[in-house]
């Protein structure tokens, strides 16, 4: 029975054809993601991602853009009660000289090419938002 109910705010930030991502582990399974992160109480949106930068990365960022809503049900596939809701926005870094690990579950960062035959991410939202980069930047 889905009793909680989620939201995530994550980023894409581009440069040079390539989106940044985080490789953490989470639940026991390794992961590639989108920087971003959970949705705080009494919080907005683009709020959250400014803080996931500062808490995690070092760094600020300008939002340039929403980029896309997750439109379908989802349950978490960590937490079965729970319900996702995700947002994705396009981002710049604004101080990129500073940029450093802070999270100790970030175990490294990558840009990965958008510009790839076959979609690298696992997470289904996640999927969709890359196609959507490709649409985009390409």
């Amino acid at each position: 029975m889905i009793d909680n109910i989620n939201v995530r705010v994550y980023a894409c930030v581009v440069k040079d054809k390539k989106v940044l991502t985080l490789f953490e582990e989470y639940a026991g399974e390794p992961l590639m993601k989108f920087p971003g992160g959970g949705l705080e109480y009494g919080e907005g949106l683009t709020d959250c991602l400014k803080r996931e930068f500062e808490e995690e990365l070092n760094v600020h960022v300008e939002i340039v853009e929403h980029l896309y809503t997750q439109e379908d049900f989802l349950v978490s596939r960590f937490k079965e009660n729970e319900q996702l809701l995700t947002i994705y926005y396009i981002v710049n870094i604004l101080n990129e000289e500073d940029f450093i690990i802070l999270d100790p579950c970030i175990e490294k960062i990558d840009w990965i090419e958008i510009n790839t035959e076959e979609n690298p991410f696992s997470l289904p939202v996640d999927k969709i938002v890359f196609e959507k980069l490709k649409e985009k930047f390409l």
